[in-house]
C-alpha cells in the first residue's frame, strides 16, 4: 500500500490518521463521560482530567497534521456511481466533522486555561494559557465542549452508518477505500 492518496484510493497515511482519530475521539468521549462523575476523593479525580487534556492536545496536533496532509495529498475523487447529492452530503459531513473536532478541542483548551494556568502534556511540557479574559470563559466553553462533543459523537455514528450503508446496501467501494483497498 502506498503512503499518499491516489486518485482512486486513500493511502496508508490517511487511513491511519482516520482510524486513529476515530478511536481517540470515542476514547476521549468515554473518558470525559466517566470522569465528570468522579468525586473529590476518587484517586482519578486529577489523573482523569490530566489524561483527557493531554490526549486531547495530542489529538489537536494530529488533526493539524491531518488537515495539512489533506492539502498535500488530496482525497481520492468521488466514486462515479455517487450522485450530486451524495457528493455534496459527503463534503458537508466531512467539513462538519473536521470543524466539530476543532470546536471541541479549542473549547476544551479554553476550559482548562480559564484560570490562567497552562496545560501539562503527560508531564513532559506545558501548553501556555493564552486566552484567559473571556467573560465566564470556563462555563461557556464547558457548555460548548459538552454539547459539541455529544453532537460530534452522534454525527460520527451517523457517518459510520452511512459507510456501512454504502458497503452493504449500495455495494460500492466507499468503505473499502477507507481501509486502503
Amino acid at each position: 500500500m502506498q503512503w499518499s492518496n491516489s486518485p482512486s484510493r486513500y493511502g496508508l497515511t490517511s487511513v491511519l490518521m482516520h482510524w486513529s482519530v476515530a478511536v481517540v475521539v470515542f476514547g476521549l468521549f468515554a473518558l470525559g463521560y466517566w470522569m465528570v462523575g468522579l468525586d473529590y476523593y476518587s484517586s482519578w479525580y486529577r489523573t482523569g482530567p490530566d489524561l483527557h487534556k493531554s490526549i486531547g492536545l495530542v489529538l489537536f496536533a494530529l488533526m493539524v497534521l491531518r488537515v495539512l496532509w489533506r492539502v498535500l495529498s488530496p482525497a481520492p475523487a468521488a466514486l462515479a456511481e455517487h450522485g450530486a447529492l451524495t457528493r455534496f452530503a459527503s463534503k458537508l459531513g466531512h467539513a462538519f466533522l473536521y470543524l466539530g473536532l476543532f470546536v471541541v478541542m479549542i473549547s476544551g483548551y479554553l476550559i482548562s486555561t480559564a484560570d490562567g494556568r497552562g496545560i501539562e502534556v503527560f508531564g513532559l511540557f506545558e501548553i501556555p494559557a493564552t486566552l484567559t479574559s473571556i467573560p465566564d470563559q470556563e462555563d461557556v466553553a464547558g457548555l460548548v465542549h459538552k454539547f459539541m462533543a455529544w453532537t460530534l459523537v452522534i454525527f460520527a455514528g451517523v457517518h459510520a452508518l452511512a459507510a456501512l450503508k454504502h458497503h452493504f446496501i449500495d455495494r460500492d467501494r466507499t468503505l473499502l477505500r477507507m481501509f486502503g483497498r
